[in-house]
């Protein structure tokens, strides 16, 4: 199978000079690496050549990495049922790079656009309906961003008074706790709560 690889990665070498910044073969797939201009492109040739027939999208996905300069990864899965291979494709990007929308060469890429924009914030210029899929309306920030706090910034619940549902900000209700981390055979070294009459001496 890495022979094919190696093989895919010097045909698209070839074919594509200039569209391709690196090639390397992990896990059992290929994955290319593009600059952001050249996706489409790069994606077009690999659905439609004969030696490719990537003609099967996977999947589009995001990857966060806060302390590069170009923050995301934006990743493309495509899959050749008659090569019988696949092959992964990734650019770089920032909170402010427009990224080529692949909905002219797979159609079926319009919602995950749409999830990668609503959980990373990545743009995609030139999509027909660019907005949030999963999170609700109103909702600020980009939840899959790993500088987006644990607990959100707001909290829902429905209010029998007003008879709506009502937005929060996030109130933690306990204070830090002290754990211990003994093994629960051995039991602890003090009182809990609860258990007065249980411990004697």
């Amino acid at each position: 199978m890495s022979e094919a690889l190696n093989d895919l990665a010097a045909y698209l070498g070839e074919k594509l000079p200039g569209k391709i910044s690196e090639a390397s073969i992990a896990y059992g797939e290929l994955t290319v690496s593009v600059e952001p201009e050249n996706i489409i492109p790069v994606l077009s040739f690999l659905r439609s050549d004969v030696q490719c027939e990537f003609i099967s999208f996977i999947d589009i996905c995001g990857a966060d990495y806060p302390s590069r300069e170009k923050r995301f990864d934006v990743v493309y899965h495509l899959l050749s049922p008659r090569q019988n291979m696949r092959i992964r494709v990734k650019l770089q990007a920032d909170e402010n790079t427009l990224v080529p929308s692949a909905t002219g060469v797979f159609p079926g890429a319009e919602w995950f656009e749409r999830e990668a924009y609503d959980l990373y914030g990545i743009l995609f210029s030139g999509h027909p309906d660019l907005r949030r899929i999963l999170t609700d309306y109103g909702f600020e920030g980009h939840p899959l961003r790993k500088d987006f706090p644990t607990t959100g910034f707001v909290e829902v619940r429905y209010d029998d008074e007003v008879k709506r549902v009502v937005y929060e900000p996030v109130e933690l209700k306990q204070e830090f706790r002290n754990f211990d981390f003994l093994s629960p055979w051995e039991g602890t070294d003090y009182v809990l709560p609860g258990d007065e009459k249980a411990k004697t001496n």
